[in-house]
């Protein structure tokens, strides 16, 4: 999602000579191919996008895979880039460094003041490693790097799979699914289910399913046609900034500032924030679902609140210009767009 937001805004700009690899391409992970790839293309700017992530489910399910794929793409990619001489690099991490019950908003110096979001602790150790690397290489080898900590991201080419997705995306699958079961349109269910698969492991047929088999798996995953149940209590406050406002604020900072400027890191993100229970309540509308909103407290909230502190990036010059409202949309629009896309694709590959 993020890289391929920075692409589009790189060239919007007119930048040519951009060069990608996909994850299938390039491991950045294994050490040695991710030398190789660097001292053949002999990059000058970097944007590090690569990551594992994934919401609360993932993360506090494949703790030992968040650690060890984070910190091994940080690890290869900043230590390949100086030794093949890029001039600059840009550190994308998360707001989930901060300490779990940092001040409100948070600001770029709470950094390691206090315990962790023990749900999220291991994606948050390798992000904090990522920043420090940057920070040393800087004060060792005078490289320029720079890190941003960008709040929760949406947009399109998110993930949905609904075992690994983040919470907005999540709730866009959800809703979507239980109006496709009001509505009783078991095709565009199969359609969807098609596309992007159900997770948990769950091996749905879907060409072969009758419609009451269909409708008792999504049960299974809180999913009716007069509900939709979700984790925690929904009191958890969160901050939503747009894919291509983050893709904007990455090529503004890569541009104009250095890491003497920026300092250790920059947060980016909107300086506003609105709890789980009213974002739903945005998306089922949006979405056009009309049954009920349950929850299940017996599930984690994860962090109370993650609100970021954005004056220093205002400071420098640069605000996010697209409403959460207009931004949903969107997503929404592509996420039903590209169902139709995808089946396009299996269509013609079978």
């Amino acid at each position: 999602m993020v890289g391929s937001a920075i692409v589009r805004r790189l060239r919007a700009d007119g930048h040519d000579g951009i060069v990608t690899r996909t994850r299938g391409e390039l491991d950045l992970r294994r050490q040695e191919p991710t030398e190789r790839f660097f001292n053949e293309t002999r990059p000058e700017y970097v944007f590090l996008a690569a990551a594992k992530v994934g919401g609360i489910m993932a993360n506090n399910t494949y703790r030992a895979e968040f650690i060890h794929d984070n910190l091994a793409i940080a690890l290869n990619t900043i230590d390949a880039a100086y030794r093949s001489g890029v001039k600059k690099l840009l550190n994308l991490g998360s707001s989930c460094i901060y300490p779990r019950l940092a001040p409100q908003p948070m600001r770029e110096e709470h950094l390691l003041t206090g315990a962790l979001e023990p749900t999220n602790e291991p994606y948050a150790i390798a992000k904090i490693a990522a920043i420090k690397l940057c920070r040393y290489y800087n004060e060792q080898y005078g490289t320029d790097y720079i890190s941003l900590m960008p709040t929760n991201l949406y947009g399109g080419n998110d993930n949905f799979n609904l075992e690994t997705a983040h919470v907005l995306p999540t709730l866009i699958r959800k809703f979507e699914l239980a109006r496709l079961l009001r509505a009783g349109d078991y095709d565009a269910l199969r359609e969807d289910i098609r596309a992007y698969g159900l997770g948990f492991g769950i091996e749905a047929a879907v060409d072969g399913d009758d419609d009451t088999s269909i409708a008792g798996v999504l049960a299974k995953l809180g999913i009716t046609a007069d509900a939709v149940l979700l984790w925690g209590d929904g009191s958890p406050r969160r901050e939503f900034l747009h894919v291509d406002d983050l893709a904007d604020a990455s090529v503004f900072l890569m541009e104009r500032y250095g890491h003497e400027e920026i300092g250790e890191l920059v947060n980016v993100g909107v300086g506003e924030d609105l709890t789980i229970d009213e974002l739903a309540r945005q998306i089922r509308g949006l979405v056009g679902f009309d049954g009920e909103i349950r929850y299940d407290a017996t599930k984690p909230n994860g962090t109370p609140r993650k609100l970021l502190d954005v004056s220093r990036l205002d400071a420098l010059g640069w605000r996010a210009t697209i409403p959460l409202r207009e931004g949903l949309q969107r997503t929404i629009d592509w996420y039903r767009e590209n169902v139709r896309t995808m089946n396009r694709q299996r269509e013609v590959a079978e």
